[in-house]
């Protein structure tokens, strides 16, 4: 088990894309949280196997449709176990 935690900038919010991370994390089995971030950016924190967080990381990269991803930072991390599900948190 590992983390990712990501943020990715441009034009990202208001376009569904913190409900494509939760569907496609939920379908993973992933836990974690994805936000929009006052900066607008989306930030997503997401702990699981490996090849279930590559899907995640794969899909932030490209975005929903509309995306028009201009930064995209990734850190991975042990797992901390702090999650019993993946949900959208409000706007930090």
């Amino acid at each position: 088990m590992a983390r990712l935690h990501l943020l990715v900038r441009g034009h990202v919010q208001g376009i569904g894309f913190r409900a494509t991370v939760f569907d496609r994390a939920a379908e993973l089995g992933l836990k974690g949280w994805v936000r929009n971030n006052r900066d607008g950016s989306v930030e997503c924190i997401a702990e699981g196997p490996a090849d279930a967080l590559e899907a995640l990381r794969l899909l932030c990269r490209q975005g929903p449709p509309g995306a028009r991803i201009t930064s995209f930072d990734e850190l991975s991390e042990p797992e901390r176990g702090e999650f019993s599900a993946f949900h959208v948190q409000p706007t930090h």
